[in-house]
């Protein structure tokens, strides 16, 4: 079979390695099947490209996977409208954390054929020799498919508990060289980047969290190591970001890819998502010395109330601890917090801004956004629950027209209540954020002309 993997645009000047599509299109080149790669993304093809591309190339069958999102939903239809325009359709295979949820509303809405339901390694290679050999779907576990005009959706499939079984992202097919160009928080200039995936799943239960696969299973740092010095050989790669949920998924863990790094000697620069629990002074101090310049943390809210009711598995107090413990040994701490979770007002808002400032280094510019419960996540249910939301037609077709904007109000305030005290709260966090550039190029001129600073680059973005 020849198989079509797209990966779409979103509208970025550089966009992220898209992995899910890369560790499919692994096992599938391993199986033998032949693959190819439409990178929309680098090429910012429009949709009409795609039917073209499909009317001038024989494929059996094209695969798209998107996250959820309101600009992903509307982008997935467009596509699917791109592809059955095709005069030679191939089977069309729809796959990701958005559409997973709600088979038959993205059935109805997209027209795939098949749907993989989760992790797709093993889905993708049983589906694909079905249909190279006209095999039925009906046995093939994790799959949702058309029969006919109507839907049959089949069990979903066990998870992979070996992450390391699964072959490395075929990163021959991408083009290596856009990728590489991401930034970073603390990347310097001439850093090649590339994501990695330390393991997969979350040990925690956020309630607005719309991803369906539980549990946490780790790589060996040993073979995460591997891929690091491989993609240094071959792409000359000095920065990781790992992009999964959770690399410190608890102290004992962090403590041992960290001293697996600094064995291995990599030398490389790194960063990853973190939990505050477990940034202990100790731990952090060796992730530094590991090459961790940044940790992305979920905080989500400053309040104990309103964590305890978003499931976080976190206080305050551990927030305050970590957050200072990361910055005391030289690590920028990327700060999230989004608003509106189930009992917020305005002076949780308050709360969170406040915290933002405190703790703002300037490795970036942080706002705070609404919570969005996407369908799949517990939040979503609630909604339904208290008549706040039909159902999934109703959060796309509706609801949810921008992930800046609100969809779902849970609070006491009106609409117009909440954008306004979102929209005076995040004008605080912008002005601060760039009176602080500002300062930063003011004092960079005063160096130079004044003490006629050599090192000068120029006032420029990097």
């Amino acid at each position: 079979m020849r198989i079509l993997l797209v990966v779409y645009d979103n509208g970025a000047y550089i966009h992220c390695f898209p992995q899910g599509l890369s560790y499919v299109a692994a096992v599938l080149q391993k199986e033998g099947f032949e693959v190819e790669v439409y990178s929309q993304d680098m090429h910012h093809w429009p949709d009409e490209h795609l039917t073209r591309h499909l009317d001038e190339n024989r494929y059996d069958a094209v695969g798209v996977s998107v996250i959820g999102g309101y600009y992903q939903y509307r982008k997935l239809l467009s596509l699917s409208d791109a592809i059955h325009r095709s005069k030679q359709k191939p089977f069309y295979v729809l796959g990701g954390h958005g559409p997973v949820p709600a088979p038959e509303y993205f059935f109805k809405k997209t027209g795939f054929d098949a749907l993989v339901m989760g992790e797709g390694e093993e889905t993708a290679v049983e589906l694909f020799k079905a249909l190279s050999r006209g095999s039925s779907l009906r046995s093939i576990k994790g799959i949702a498919y058309r029969d006919g005009e109507t839907l049959r959706v089949n069990p979903r499939r066990p998870l992979i508990q070996d992450i390391d079984s699964i072959p490395w992202p075929a990163y021959s097919l991408f083009p290596m060289e856009y990728y590489r160009l991401l930034r970073i928080p603390r990347m310097a200039p001439s850093d090649f980047s590339m994501t990695l995936l330390s393991g997969r799943g979350c040990t925690f239960q956020c309630n607005f969290c719309y991803r369906m696969d539980k549990g946490l299973r780790p790589r060996d740092p040993e073979r995460i190591a591997d891929e690091i010095e491989f993609l240094q050989k071959q792409h000359q790669i000095n920065f990781i970001t790992f992009s999964d949920e959770l690399l410190m998924s608890s102290e004992q863990r962090t403590v041992e890819v960290c001293r697996t790094f600094l064995r291995r000697k990599l030398g490389i620069r790194w960063d990853c998502n973190g939990r505050l629990n477990y940034a202990k002074r100790d731990v952090l101090g060796l992730m530094k010395e590991a090459g961790c310049v940044f940790i992305n943390y979920g905080i989500e809210a400053f309040d104990d109330r309103i964590l305890k009711n978003m499931r976080k598995g976190l206080t305050t107090k551990q927030i305050t601890a970590g957050v200072e413990a990361t910055l005391e040994v030289g690590i920028s701490p990327g700060l999230n917090i989004i608003f509106g979770n189930i009992g917020e007002d305005r002076e949780t808002l308050r709360k969170g801004m406040e915290f933002l400032l405190k703790y703002d280094d300037g490795a970036q510019l942080r706002t705070i956004r609404p919570v969005t419960p996407y369908p799949g996540s517990p939040l979503f249910d609630h909604a339904v629950q208290k008549g706040l939301v039909k159902d999934v037609a109703d959060f796309y077709e509706n609801k949810h027209m921008n992930s800046d904007l609100l969809s779902v109000n849970f609070t006491d305030m009106s609409d117009e209540e909440f954008h306004q005290a979102l929209y005076e709260a995040n004008k605080t966090l912008i002005e601060n954020h760039y009176a602080r550039q500002a300062a930063r190029t003011l004092a960079a001129a005063r160096k130079l002309y004044l003490e006629k600073d050599p090192a000068f680059r120029g006032f420029r973005q990097t």
